[in-house]
Formats: structure tokens, C-alpha cells, sequence
């Protein structure tokens, strides 16, 4: 790590970044995806001297997408700004007007938008690239297919995907389900780098409670596979994963520095999801922190369907690219993946300028829906 580095945080890299917001519009992508829903995101485009920032919304309630497409660009926005700035003018909007009942859990993906399209005007507008502001080189990005195997779960979707792309690496959800046979021939694949035991969610259609034989059975199973969101809030399954710590990792409760500081021991590593932070301060003050605290970090998405993905694809390829992440080609996200997907690590794409990838990999007429 160069000196340079360590003096100047990774925040204060890209916070004085100019940037000149004339107007902005909002688009809709849809698509069905593998986890039995279709998913809608909103693409935001900001405009200014010749040049478009984009980022994406990912909030995941489909009806607040879609009135936030029929409301339209109802924020004055134009003028002069800094990243820093124009952070602040966002935190003074009311991003859901009509006071949504879910504002709360959705403003960070909402913020995550506007805020990565900013940088992505800014370094365009300056005619600069994200790597060359963060004085990083772009790297093959490793990553996994996430995917549940449903209920009674089954494994023929996943060896599918094997067949057709051989040394495919996966994030599975294990339920309550499963069974020694199943994590059995999971072991016997040895294609598992991540369980998710989606212990950290409430009111999700994905909650999986605390299940201390299921945590047994994935602990010891597959010993090879970090162990993600535990509920570890019943003493049963405390004790259980006790010896399993040092694979323990975090990834729906981590919004900030201080969610990773009030965590019950300190990780090896984490999974950083931008959009949970919904700020380029928090996202990257994040990241310093742990690279002080020898934390390791993977990335995580949200089903993006546009330019989302190819973001935390870059942001993966300079900060953690040999890590589990969970960022594939949006392809592989489709209940049947077609041919034609790049493999594991993923090329370095990025754009001349700006903070986007020339492309996330999707084959020609694969990309969402503009509606």
C-alpha cells in the first residue's frame, strides 16, 4: 500500500470531484429472475455538459418503482456541485414523497442511485476514470452464482448451470429443508463458497430463523463454505457455530462503520453491498475501516438488471477481486440461463471515463426492458 494512500482516504479521492447537473430523467427496467419474481429497477440518468451519469435504484417494492417513474425528475437538481455537495442536497430531499411506509429501509438504495450516477457524471465530465481517482489497477473479478434451490429444495438448477459452465462457483440459501443427502452431494460437487443462512432478515419473504441442526448440518457439511448472516440470538445456535467462527461473515445488518463495530467479534471478512450504505462516504469510509482492521471484503448484489451490476463489478475488480462475490453477469440471474455467459474471474471492462463497465457481460437482447 503506497503512502499516498494510508494519508488520503479513499472518500477524500472522489469527494472534490466537479460535476454540472443540467437535468436528469428516470427509466424503468424489468425483468423475471430466478428467484420466482419479477424485478423492476429504476435507471437514474443525470445530464450536464454533454455528458450522462448513470446509476440504478434497486429498491426492491415494484409498486414505489414504478410511482417513482410517474412522478419524474421532481427534484431541482441543476447547477454546480461537488460529489461532497451534491451528497448533501440529496440528504436535504425527500426522496419518496407521500411519505411511503418503507422510506426508512429503502432511502440507502434510493441515495445509492443518484449518488453513483454523480460519480459517474463527475469523472466524465473531467474525462477520468474511477481506477485512475482511486490509483488502482482493474483486476479479473472472481465470482459466484447465488441462488436458492427451492421447496422441497433440489439441486437440478445448479447442475444445469455446471454442465453448461464447468468450475461455476456458487452462494447457496440453505432452509430448513435440507437434508445430510442434499449438503452431501453439495460436498461431494465441492462448488460451495458461501451459505447464506438469511438469519439477519425480518419480515422477508427469504427469513430463515434461527435452526441450530440445519446450522449443524452446513457448519459441518461443507467446511470449506463461509458462513453468512447467522442468527446466533438463541444459545443453541451460538453454541453450534462457536467452532465455526472464523467463517463467520456479515452482510444484511452492514450499512456503516458502526455496524461492523457493533458486531459480537470482529469477522475475517465481510460482504458489502453499495446500495445498503447508500452513500459514497459510507461505502467507502467502510472500506477503510476494514483494510485498517484486516477485514477482508467481498461484494454482494441486488438483482440489478443495468448499469448497477457493471458498478459493483468495478468496485469488486479494484478493491477485493479474489474474494466470493457475489456480483455475476445479470444473465445468470434468469430462472434459465442462456449460452454465451463469461466465466469466472470476469474480465476488467471498464469504461474510457466515468465510473461504469463498458458492459456487465449480458449476450446481445438479454438486457431488462425499458418501460
Amino acid at each position: 500500500m503506497g503512502v499516498d494512500r494510508l494519508r488520503m482516504s479513499t472518500y477524500d479521492r472522489v469527494a472534490g470531484l466537479r460535476l454540472e447537473i443540467e437535468s436528469y430523467e428516470l427509466a424503468g427496467l424489468q425483468r423475471d429472475v430466478s428467484s420466482d419474481f419479477t424485478r423492476r429497477t429504476t435507471i437514474v440518468s443525470l445530464h450536464g455538459a454533454g455528458e450522462t451519469g448513470v446509476g440504478e435504484d434497486v429498491t426492491y417494492d415494484g409498486d414505489e418503482q414504478e410511482r417513482q417513474q410517474r412522478r419524474g425528475a421532481v427534484h431541482d437538481l441543476k447547477g454546480h456541485h461537488t460529489i461532497d455537495s451534491f451528497s448533501e442536497l440529496l440528504g436535504s430531499l425527500d426522496l419518496f414523497p407521500g411519505g411511503d411506509p418503507g422510506a426508512a429501509t429503502w432511502l440507502p438504495h434510493r441515495l445509492w442511485a443518484f449518488e453513483s450516477a454523480a460519480l459517474d457524471l463527475a469523472l466524465r465530465q473531467s474525462g477520468d476514470t474511477f481506477a485512475a481517482v482511486l490509483g488502482r489497477e482493474p483486476r479479473p473479478v472472481s465470482f459466484v452464482v447465488s441462488m436458492r434451490i427451492g421447496e422441497p429444495p433440489r439441486i437440478d438448477r445448479l447442475l444445469g448451470l455446471l454442465e453448461r459452465y464447468p468450475g461455476t462457483r456458487f452462494k447457496l440459501d440453505p432452509t430448513s429443508g435440507w437434508d445430510e443427502a442434499l449438503v452431501s452431494e453439495l460436498a461431494r460437487l465441492g462448488v460451495v463458497d458461501t451459505v447464506d443462512l438469511k438469519g439477519a432478515y425480518r419480515g422477508t419473504v427469504v427469513d430463515q430463523p434461527a435452526d441450530a441442526a440445519l446450522y449443524r448440518l452446513v457448519a459441518e457439511g461443507l467446511p470449506g463454505a463461509w458462513i453468512e448472516d447467522p442468527d446466533l440470538s438463541t444459545p443453541e445456535a451460538a453454541e453450534v457455530l462457536e467452532p465455526h467462527r472464523d467463517r463467520i461473515t456479515w452482510d444484511a445488518i452492514i450499512h456503516s462503520v458502526s455496524d461492523i463495530e457493533a458486531l459480537p467479534f470482529r469477522p475475517r471478512t465481510l460482504n458489502f453491498k453499495p446500495s445498503r450504505f447508500g452513500t459514497l462516504r459510507a461505502l467507502f469510509d467502510a472500506y477503510d475501516h476494514c483494510e485498517r482492521h484486516e477485514i477482508a471484503v467481498y461484494g454482494g448484489g441486488q438483482f440489478e438488471l443495468g448499469p448497477g451490476r457493471g458498478q459493483i463489478q468495478y468496485l469488486a475488480s479494484l478493491l477485493h477481486p479474489d474474494g466470493p462475490n457475489d456480483v455475476a453477469p445479470s444473465g445468470f440471474n434468469d430462472p434459465l440461463p442462456g449460452p454465451g455467459l463469461p466465466s469466472s474471474p470476469l474480465a476488467p471492462t471498464p469504461s474510457e471515463t466515468g465510473f461504469r463497465w463498458a458492459s456487465d457481460g449480458l449476450p446481445p437482447g438479454a438486457a431488462g426492458r425499458t418501460v
